[in-house]
């Protein structure tokens, strides 16, 4: 394999340091970039920093003889794309060998797709439970509402200020992974939900002084996520749904499927749920995929 460079292991710390600085990444993102960069500069015989692309194809084979799993290729790939994109950004090097690097397919499974009618039936439930007037029903009236509107992630809902939503405004912003800011539009219902919610608020003077939208007596100041996973599969239970398929990743999910079963475009749906990468949003291209379909068995004249 290639020559060893001696200064492979500082060019990492440089590169983590750039992420961090520059980029935003978080501390997780930064620990498993350092992670799969130093495997990868063990392996290699000669060292990361001058790997040509034949070791680094070399050292994939070696990865997926060893029964990786697609999805962490797919991340090593990721990780050394972003590595030699640094290097050859800096003038370190004058080449970047994983141009030609496939990223490897994953066979990760989609999660459940829940209907549109089996969503209603969901915000129905709520809705009604929600007119007792009761803390936790009204909070998880807001909470599923607010979700299916804006298709945020779990940390993201549970984790908003209550400065996030100005009364009386269709849209907010909402700060997502590396620090990344969006705009997310809040439908009619989503908001008057959040207003109920926020008027029980109100009446709670414990939480007069809390930031958080959904306050909590927890370690963090607001309401956790293991907490909102257990009430949203009680309530799907309640509502005759499958409690053990339905989680709030799953309702992030139909938010998506059901934007672009209506026509959205991929592109606005990956700014809406905040991924960094298209190639992220394209789990989804199946549900484009029947769109088509369904357009050309309905519209073209040689259909039938």
């Amino acid at each position: 394999m290639a020559g060893a460079l001696p200064n492979s292991a500082v060019l990492i710390e440089s590169f983590l340091e750039m992420m961090s600085a520059e980029r935003g990444a978080s501390l997780n993102t930064i620990e498993a970039y350092r992670r799969d960069l130093e495997d990868a500069n063990t392996v290699l015989a000669g060292g990361l920093a001058t790997a040509s692309d034949a070791d680094l194809r070399a050292y994939l084979a070696h990865l997926a003889a060893t029964g990786l799993k697609a999805s962490s290729q797919a991340r090593r790939v990721a990780a050394l794309r972003q590595f030699f994109g640094f290097l050859y950004a800096e003038g370190l090097r004058g080449d970047d060998p994983t141009g030609l690097i496939e990223r490897p397919r994953s066979s990760r499974p989609l999660p459940r797709v829940l209907s549109v009618a089996e969503v209603d039936r969901l915000l129905e439930l709520a809705a009604t439970e929600a007119k007792s007037g009761r803390m936790e029903s009204l909070r998880l009236h807001a909470l599923v509402e607010l979700l299916y509107a804006t298709g945020l992630r779990v940390s993201e809902l549970v984790g908003l200020p209550v400065a996030a939503l100005p009364q009386g405004k269709r849209f907010f912003m909402v700060r997502g992974k590396g620090g990344r800011e969006r705009m997310v539009p809040l439908s009619a219902a989503a908001d008057r939900a959040v207003s109920r919610w926020l008027a029980e608020r109100a009446e709670n003077k414990a939480w007069e002084a809390s930031p958080w939208l959904f306050p909590a007596d927890s370690a963090s100041g607001h309401l956790a996520r293991q907490q909102f996973a257990r009430d949203l599969k009680a309530l799907g239970a309640r509502a005759g749904l499958s409690a053990e398929a339905l989680s709030p990743h799953v309702l992030r999910h139909a938010f998506a499927s059901h934007l672009l079963q209506n026509g959205a475009d991929l592109r606005a749906v990956q700014q809406l749920l905040g991924h960094a990468d298209i190639s992220t949003t394209q789990i989804y291209t199946h549900v484009l995929e029947e769109r088509l379909i369904e357009l050309v068995n309905q519209h073209h004249p040689l259909a039938d």
